[in-house]
């Protein structure tokens, strides 16, 4: 037998500076972002050979500076202490729209002039204006279609789930997964009424939230979150808090979906039997949990499966994918998560891989556990998908045996 003892300290050692040294950069990128964001598109647009008149110069680039300026105080207004939903609305709408055209404004400006280049199409003045006004056209229509794509009911998406362990007393176990549905400045209090009656017409044996359920306090937002009460399964409504929550008195967002009659599986179980077999629906709090200093709060799996047989099938709820690495080692079968939102805006999603081992889908990690993620019922911040569509999911748990 190897003996490496000796082998950790060095490696931690390696790490440490590799880590701090991310970290550092990363402090840059609050500052560094935003000026990228409106810097690149200004320069793209108005700067790229366009020859533009004198007066269209200056409007443009004043429209540049007023955005570059106005979305962080207006994000800091909103999401700060003062918490105004209007400021918040500005915001989060200037940063969807600044992603969106920066991320155009380096492909088609890249790209596009290439071909235009290749195939002698006009002088550069010609070709700078065609680039500009691509940009411009794309730019328009994907937030007009996120934006529909954000408000609308999000599709429902089907998937069989084949576990191993699972009755055949339980195949055809119909569970309904919502999540992220993130009730905040905009009013969607009827969006959530038509959500969740999408979701009765599913006819779930369980239904599941993993979190993000607002941004705000649960008295904040209880009129768009009160729909969720009406839902409704034929054997449980279960939920487990996600990061946001702990952004937004996270008890608060326990004591009410208890109200509404939502079982906060807070590191705990229930076990559920159909046809003389039994599953086991664990949940345990959001990652970010304990370092929010609210007391009692944590993410504990060995809590959650604490008296459990082992030898049952276990469908875990936890908020963020990451956490799959846990369930894997303890043998978890299904793991179900959101926070990811799909990257909600392309190519957003390619950032998110960088946190997550998942951004939507199913996926397996270990011997048995699987992982669906969610890519969210709602929105956050930005009031746009893009090529991110929502979703509810229904997952029908599929018996080897049956």
């Amino acid at each position: 037998m190897t003996d490496t003892s000796d082998i950790h300290p060095v490696e931690g050692e390696a790490r440490a500076p590799r880590q701090s040294r991310l970290q550092r950069l990363m402090r840059y990128v609050p500052l560094i972002a935003p000026v990228l964001l409106f810097a690149v598109p200004c320069w793209a647009l108005l700067y790229g050979g366009q020859n533009w008149p004198l007066s269209a110069t200056l409007l443009g680039t004043a429209l540049f500076v007023l955005g570059l300026v106005g979305m962080p105080f207006a994000m800091a207004r909103g999401h700060g202490r003062r918490q105004e939903d209007w400021a918040a609305i500005i915001g989060d709408t200037l940063l969807g729209a600044s992603w969106v055209l920066f991320t155009w404004s380096v492909l088609l400006g890249l790209l596009l002039r290439l071909v235009l280049t290749v195939a002698g199409v006009g002088e550069g003045q010609d070709r700078a204006r065609i680039v500009a006004w691509a940009v411009l056209g794309v730019t328009a229509v994907l937030l007009g279609w996120g934006y529909a794509e954000a408000r609308r009911v999000p599709r429902v998406r089907r998937l069989d789930v084949r576990l191993p362990r699972l009755g055949p007393g339980l195949d055809g176990f119909r569970v309904v997964l919502v999540t992220d549905t993130h009730y905040g400045p905009l009013d969607r209090a009827r969006w959530s009424a038509r959500v969740c009656e999408t979701v009765n017409a599913l006819e779930a044996d369980l239904v599941c939230h993993t979190g993000d359920i607002a941004d705000g306090t649960a008295e904040r937002r209880r009129a768009q979150a009160a729909p969720l009460g009406i839902v409704r399964a034929t054997r449980a409504r279960v939920y487990v808090t996600g990061n946001h929550e702990y952004y937004s008195e996270a008890q608060g967002w326990v004591d009410l979906m208890d109200e509404l009659g939502w079982q906060p599986l807070r590191n705990r179980h229930l076990l559920l039997e159909h046809g003389g077999d039994t599953l086991v629906v664990a949940g345990v709090d959001d990652v970010t949990a304990e370092s929010s200093g609210l007391a009692g709060h944590r993410a504990h799996l060995d809590g959650a499966l604490d008296g459990t047989d082992p030898d049952l099938p276990v469908l875990l709820l936890a908020h963020q994918p990451k956490f799959v690495d846990r369930a894997a080692a303890a043998g978890i079968d299904l793991q179900l998560s959101g926070h990811t939102h799909g990257g909600q805006i392309w190519p957003f999603h390619h950032l998110v891989r960088l946190d997550q081992p998942a951004v939507a889908g199913l996926s397996r990690h270990g011997a048995r556990t699987l992982l669906y993620t969610s890519r969210g019922t709602g929105f956050w911040g930005p009031p746009f998908r893009v090529f991110a569509p929502s979703e509810i999911t229904l997952l029908v748990l599929r018996s080897p045996q049956r």
